[in-house]
């Protein structure tokens, strides 16, 4: 026993200092990790850029997994095809008429908010009030960007593509019909023309609606001025009831008033 005693000793000496060592080496690895720590910090604070630059590297890998997760193939930029604004980003006027249409025609505030930003803009660019345009477009699709009566007027406004072809060159052609903004840019255009050639605004409606040379258009143009004025109401401030859940349409057949076959249709649009 007398002579293990040294080797005892030794050997204990010997774990002392490799338990002293680890612990030197944590305690200075702790260290170097505490100094990059506040030097990160330090450079984040100096380089939003680098800050941002990290977040969004850190965002974008989180969704990604996430994605996979689900089985979905991850597109950030998706939103941006999107047709839709915040109805709190409005003017007061434009939201209140955003707000009341979406529960008139049970279209979600988003998309309408867009359009009637949109419709606004417009407007003042083409000399046509706001509220008709959306008057237009509620009669024609009840907001639905998909629409196509049987005579092939397609989209919010409810266009004659195949008239208005030139129309859509400069929107990459005739397949914008159904993005809601061309549509209804396009649209504005040619009601703007039929306004133009009738002279007055309810004869514009009816040649709008393909009915020039016929002797009424099935109250067309009256329903189109009776929702402009609601729509005038509405932006004005006042509190206008909206119409009874059953009779609103949420796909049309649009254009129900007027049936013509396509060759009546162009005839009549192409009149001098």
């Amino acid at each position: 026993m007398t002579a293990l005693s040294p080797f005892a000793s030794a050997l204990r000496t010997f774990a002392s200092d490799v338990i002293d060592g680890f612990a030197e080496i944590a305690h200075n690895s702790f260290a170097l990790v505490g100094v990059a720590v506040v030097f990160g910090i330090f450079a984040l604070s100096a380089r939003p850029d680098l800050r941002q630059a990290g977040e969004s590297h850190l965002m974008s890998l989180l969704q990604t997994r996430h994605a996979q997760a689900l089985g979905i193939v991850p597109e950030l930029g998706a939103v941006e095809r999107a047709t839709a604004a915040h109805p709190g980003n409005l003017p007061k006027q434009q939201a209140a008429v955003a707000f009341w249409l979406s529960r008139k025609y049970r279209v979600a505030p988003e998309p309408l908010s867009a359009l009637v930003a949109e419709a606004y803009a417009l407007g003042a660019r083409v000399k046509l009030d706001p509220t008709l345009l959306l008057a237009v477009m509620a009669v024609e699709s009840s907001f639905n960007p998909f629409a196509q009566s049987p005579v092939g007027a397609q989209g919010l406004m409810q266009v004659m593509t195949g008239i208005h072809s030139d129309k859509y060159e400069n929107f990459g052609g005739k397949l914008a019909a159904f993005d809601p903004v061309t549509n209804l840019r396009v649209g504005a255009r040619v009601l703007q023309e039929c306004i133009q050639r009738a002279g007055s605004l309810q004869g514009g409606l009816k040649y709008y609606v393909g009915a020039a040379n016929l002797e009424h258009d099935n109250g067309y143009a009256d329903k189109v001025l009776a929702e402009h004025t609601r729509l005038l109401q509405v932006a004005a401030g006042k509190q206008v009831p909206l119409t009874s859940p059953a009779t609103v349409r949420t796909i049309a057949p649009v254009r129900p008033e007027v049936q013509l076959s396509a060759t009546e249709k162009v005839a009549l649009m192409t009149a001098d």
